[in-house]
């Protein structure tokens, strides 16, 4: 019986670069849900809820319907393919309650592209 053929240090470092090669081609597809809409973790569990609830690729319109039956009141912008809205949430953690103020862009077809929220000014005033 013949021993298997031995690796050597060239195919050894050959296959370590093909290995990073495919991680570091895979991290575009993982995303970067991590991060989220904000680095303000007082409005973490009002992003996870936004992005649970409206998807990217929503239409205005079903976004609207939501954030109204929600009961957060829609805000002017001077964007017409924005809508700017005041969530209002108790942090189930800390028992809290934060408002953040969002704005959701929307693409020529009126899809849901992103969203960014950040705490509503008047926010720190409350009990």
């Amino acid at each position: 019986m013949t021993p298997p053929p031995r690796r050597t240090a060239s195919s050894s470092r050959s296959l370590k670069l093909c290995a990073l090669l495919g991680i570091v081609l895979m991290l575009p597809l993982t995303g970067c849900k991590a991060g989220g809409h904000t680095s303000d973790p007082r409005l973490r569990q009002i992003d996870e809820l936004l992005d649970a609830q409206l998807p990217e690729g929503s239409t205005k319109s079903r976004v609207v319907v939501y954030l109204s039956s929600q009961g957060f009141p829609l805000q002017a912008s001077n964007d017409p393919r924005a809508v700017v809205v005041l969530v209002h949430h108790v942090d189930t953690e800390t028992l809290k309650p934060v408002t953040a103020l969002v704005t959701l862009h929307f693409d020529v077809g009126d899809k849901l592209k992103s969203y960014e929220l950040v705490e509503a000014p008047d926010s720190a005033q409350q009990p």
